[in-house]
């Protein structure tokens, strides 16, 4: 997998994962992601980023990178996913691999609910 489609399916994922427990959370009172009342100062301490959006969380990303170049192979950048096993019965191939980690942070607003207090 290679990095851009990495991370895009892991924010995706987050979101999904909020919305899905949002709904199974509501069936039994409860709230996942309530809309924050606290000030920028005290949101700030718990993590969260203020935007013109609204708050933000950073999702933290530390990715082991691979690049291979070889003969039987195509060269490329993958995420490292873990072991990997090359080779097949009857064919050589020569191969190098370099794995380097690389870390950033993306901001990421998450879908929220609207407390039935705040509605009120």
């Amino acid at each position: 997998m290679d990095l851009q489609d990495f991370v895009s399916m892991t924010l995706t994922q987050i979101i999904s994962g909020v919305k899905s427990a949002q709904t199974a959370a509501h069936e039994h009172g409860g709230v996942v992601n309530p809309r924050l009342n606290s000030g920028t100062v005290e949101s700030g301490k718990q993590g969260f980023l203020w935007c013109k959006s609204g708050y933000a969380q950073v999702v933290q990303f530390d990715v082991a990178l691979t690049v291979t170049e070889g003969t039987g192979s195509k060269a490329g950048i993958g995420v490292f996913a873990g072991a990997v096993n090359l080779g097949a019965a009857g064919q050589s191939k020569s191969e190098q691999s370099t794995v380097s980690r690389i870390k950033f942070a993306v901001p990421l607003i998450l879908p929220e609910i609207e407390t039935e207090e705040k509605t009120k």
